[in-house]
């Protein structure tokens, strides 16, 4: 079996795979302040709770945009697991060509959703990953990573208005039952969910008419599902995009 692991800002994404199935998933918390011992309990009960042993897990593939936890979970797979993880970054085969000013700068896992939405859908492709950040990249028809958008993420957004202003309070990431908000959670339901709506749309827009062509538009992240509940533009909602991009790298990676 095959652990994945994709360490973002916010969450850290697991999945075990058995050839090309997904047998299991979960979503923890990031918390920089963890040793690969305090993960190794953590991993311990959730394998526990699917009727997984770790003795099953033979190989590793990790993509990572923080630094700190990179060491963490290499020592992790190590010392628990017994065996060397693959860490996606420069020099790691990935079968797509990275067309950006400076190909180091491209986030792993922006390159694993690259790799599995075009080895899934083809191209053109157009990814947008609702994360901490919600990032949006386009891949062309003949596999080239050509870049993206960046833009605070709908969390980051709905924390700012609670920071920064004294009247407003945290409210629950959904859709309100009307855009014109009749109270003051709905009013900031509307501005979140459908304000991202429209940056996304725009931004999807901006994307087909540089590309040329009609490209398919994948979603994946946190609130992938919300905000495609409220827009054609996302046609399909792939949870596992990451995941799925991090075993087809090993697989090119690993004999």
């Amino acid at each position: 079996m095959l652990l994945a692991v994709d360490i973002g800002n916010s969450n850290i994404s697991l999945g075990v795979f058995q050839g090309e199935e997904l047998r299991a998933t979960w979503r923890i918390a990031t918390d920089v302040n963890k040793q690969a011992d305090e993960y190794e309990a953590l991993f311990q009960g959730m394998l526990s709770i699917r009727s997984l042993q770790p003795a099953c897990i033979k190989e590793s593939v990790i993509c990572s945009v923080v630094p700190p936890l990179t060491g963490v979970f290499q020592e992790f797979c190590e010392r628990y697991l017994g065996h060397k993880p693959l860490i996606v970054g420069m020099g790691v085969k990935t079968g797509i060509r990275i067309n950006y000013e400076s190909p180091r700068d491209v986030g792993a896992d922006r390159v694993a959703d690259a790799v599995a939405a075009y080895h899934k859908y083809g191209g053109p492709v157009i990814v947008v990953d609702f994360g901490t950040a919600t990032v949006l990249d386009a891949i062309s028809g003949d596999g080239v990573y050509l870049g993206g958008a960046i833009a605070p993420g709908i969390g980051i957004a709905a924390e700012a208005l609670f920071a920064r202003t004294s009247k407003l309070h945290r409210v629950e990431l959904i859709a309100p039952p009307t855009a014109i908000g009749k109270n003051t959670a709905d009013s900031m339901q509307s501005g979140l969910i459908f304000g991202y709506v429209g940056l996304v749309e725009e931004l999807v827009r901006r994307f087909q008419k540089e590309l040329g062509e009609k490209a398919r538009v994948i979603a994946t992240g946190g609130l992938a599902s919300i905000i495609a509940k409220e827009t054609p533009v996302l046609e399909t909602v792939d949870p596992n995009l990451t995941l799925d991009g991090l075993r087809l790298i090993h697989q090119m990676n690993v004999p």
